[in-house]
């Protein structure tokens, strides 16, 4: 492989921006994919890729290239150096790039290897809870949240079948395969663009993990019926249950953040989905109004995101012990506070897209020996790792309000 110049820029520059300045990977590469108008789609793949790759093993190279944070100039070419080492690709003769050790590089890769939390590239505290609250599965776990994450899909049966798009997706030359066991997903066999197919601008699909998609069939909705989506956000559940209530009936898609419920519904009118109506959450009455009047809540909990590493990869450089002890408190505090609108014979999910018993089932447990929760049976639950399932790692439990 050729090294341009350019491209190679790009991924400096964008690496200064997530560890120096403390920006969003997913943001920086967005704006680096428009920098320059005559890169194709090799050159916007290899920043893209280059970028994630080097911030998800950023502790494994910055231990190998012997650099700290906060990183020089000097210092991030170093780590562009091991990473390219790594890969087999000859470096060309520029100036910012020192002379590089190639067999040292190889050796010390070979070295910290042998100690997990080199070889997997996370911090010391989060090797020491990920062991601690899975015990042996944490070495399989943490190594398949370090793998790219696939391109899956989800039909928007209002307006097509899976079959029917796949069928559509391939005369865009967009090859697709079906997943077992997830009846509205297809995932794609090579990544690209899809966000500029026809298909996507008719709104014959959303970009949402397998795992993710599970979440909304866990809820059991019906058509016809009053759900109220707790944590919206810009809507990836909320237009799935729309879909699977064919829109009948009246999805309350609630959110603290109103920027994101503009977003939800900017996506609601290109997904034909009718029955959503978003509404800010302002303060305690907004849910007070609602108690004891939902057929469906679905709580999709804030939280550690650890389960979807994969997919957005600096998240472990960003989050820190003291913000798991205050997510897991607010966990608590809204399904206290959240289950209050669930009718008597009417269910509530809690999810997360954690891997972590504290965040998940434990929540639960916690939540039904409270004087709130004594309403409430746990109906089933779902523990999704991603060592087991090739996709995100996520939890999800159903309870039933009693009659």
């Amino acid at each position: 492989m050729r090294l341009h110049r350019n491209l190679v820029f790009a991924v400096i520059d964008g690496l200064h921006e997530i560890f120096n300045e403390g920006s969003y990977a997913d943001k920086v590469v967005q704006k680096l994919l428009k920098r320059d108008k005559r890169w194709g789609s090799r050159d916007r793949s290899f920043v893209a890729e280059t970028v994630y790759e080097i911030v998800r093993w950023k502790r494994l190279y910055a231990e190998i290239a012997e650099v700290k944070e906060p990183f020089s100039r000097e210092n991030l070419w170093r780590l562009f150096a091991v990473w390219a080492t790594l890969r087999g690709i000859s470096l060309p003769d520029w100036k910012q790039i020192a002379p590089t050790p190639t067999r040292r590089i190889k050796g010390r890769f070979d070295e910290l290897s042998k100690i997990r939390k080199f070889k997997e590239s996370i911090p010391d505290w989060l090797d020491q809870l990920g062991e601690k609250e899975l015990g042996k599965k944490w070495s399989e776990e943490i190594s398949a949240l370090n793998q790219q994450a696939p391109v899956i899909l989800r039909a928007n049966t209002l307006k097509i079948s899976r079959d029917k798009l796949r069928s559509v997706l391939e005369d865009e030359n967009i090859d697709t395969e079906f997943i077992k066991g997830y009846p509205d997903a297809l995932q794609l066999v090579e990544r690209t663009n899809v966000f500029s197919t026809e298909a996507f601008k008719n709104g014959l699909f959303e970009v949402q993990d397998a795992s993710s998609q599970l979440v909304a069939d866990f809820l059991d909705v019906q058509p016809g019926q009053r759900v109220v989506d707790t944590c919206a956000g810009a809507g990836g559940k909320t237009l799935h249950l729309a879909a699977l209530m064919q829109n009948k009936g009246q999805i309350i898609a609630m959110d603290i953040y109103g920027n994101k419920l503009k977003e939800l519904k900017r996506r609601a009118r290109r997904a034909g989905a009718h029955n959503i109506e978003p509404r800010v959450i302002e303060s305690t009455k907004d849910i007070k109004k609602l108690h004891g009047k939902a057929d469906r809540v679905l709580i999709d909990a804030p939280c550690s995101g650890l389960g979807v590493l994969s997919r957005n990869p600096d998240a472990k450089w960003k989050l820190q012990p003291e913000f798991l002890d205050t997510i897991k408190q607010t966990q608590s505090t809204i399904l206290e506070s959240y289950s209050k609108m669930v009718k008597h014979g009417g269910k509530l999910v809690y999810a997360t897209c954690s891997i972590l018993p504290s965040e998940n089932q434990d929540q639960v447990t916690h939540f039904l020996s409270k004087e709130a929760g004594q309403d409430f049976t746990l109906i089933k639950d779902k523990k999704i790792l991603s060592h087991q399932s090739g996709f995100d790692g996520f939890y999800m439990a159903l309870l039933e309000r009693k009659q």
